[in-house]
């Protein structure tokens, strides 16, 4: 079930990652303008065209040992050098139909010059998504399920 994290996202909305894996030549600043202009394209040209929003993120080399199963958790070997840029669209089609702009393909090439693995942009359907209760939902929630205990 989709909730309302993510403002005006429809329940059956699509969500894209691109897993960007900088080459040595190229820093986080390179990533971050080339990915601006980017993002500014996309809010720009396609906003009324199915673009719903997005973020980018970068690995922080933090290894969860909470969350991990995989064994003790040591700094990850891509620290600072993997970002995420995830999209979010009202349908597939109209993601595809927005890289296929003529504004939008000059900017997506500059990204891909940065990337040492290339580019496979992998679209998913969104089951759930939620914000996280206020401090007095939270205190009602528990007490709930305490009640129904």
């Amino acid at each position: 079930m989709a909730g309302d994290l993510i403002k005006n996202f429809p329940h059956d909305g699509v969500v894209t990652v691109n897993r960007v894996i900088l080459k040595p030549e190229y820093s986080i600043d390179d990533l971050q303008e080339r990915v601006a202009f980017l993002c500014e394209n996309v809010k720009t040209y396609h906003s009324d065209t199915g673009f719903v929003g997005g973020f980018v993120c970068l690995n922080s080399g933090a290894v969860s040992n909470e969350g991990s199963t995989i064994g003790q958790a040591v700094e990850s070997p891509l620290k600072g050098k993997e970002a995420l840029i995830i999209t979010f669209w009202n349908t597939f089609e109209e993601h595809e139909a927005s890289h296929m702009s003529e504004t939008f393909q000059p900017l997506f090439q500059q990204v891909l010059e940065l990337c040492e693995n290339g580019n496979e942009e992998i679209a998913y359907e969104m089951l759930w998504s939620g914000a996280a209760y206020s401090p007095e939902e939270a205190e009602q929630a528990r007490k709930a399920k305490e009640d129904a205990a």
